[in-house]
């Protein structure tokens, strides 16, 4: 029964984080950001996130930059719009995985365009 408690609020933490990034202003936070995973300890103490930027790792680097300065704003806003007990201390994490796949993705079209030739 714990686990699924974790995992639900693991993804309204999710949730709750992507309309808060939208909202940001701040210009070192990309627009493209996305949040590829969320991780909750298991008291609900800490929740890392791992964050990606379309534009490339020096993007999503410089995001997380600005992410952990306003870390506390985040979760003052994450407390106020869900209903927790305990609001998670929030660590970002720069994540090139968005890059990577789409590194993947142009390789195996290199591979496909030229079977079909």
């Amino acid at each position: 029964m714990a686990g699924y408690k974790i995992s639900r609020i693991t993804s309204d933490i999710r949730m709750t984080l992507a309309e808060l990034l939208r909202e940001i202003k701040d210009p070192r936070v990309s627009k493209l950001l996305s949040i590829v995973k969320v991780d909750v300890s298991g008291d609900l103490s800490y929740a890392t996130v791992y964050v990606s930027a379309i534009e490339g790792y020096e993007q999503t680097v410089e995001s997380v930059k600005a992410l952990k300065g306003a870390a506390g704003f985040l979760r003052r806003e994450l407390g106020a719009r869900m209903s927790l007990r305990k609001v998670p201390e929030l660590r970002f994490v720069a994540d090139n995985s968005i890059e990577h796949s789409a590194n993947i993705s142009r390789i195996i079209e290199s591979f496909g365009g030229d079977g079909e030739k």
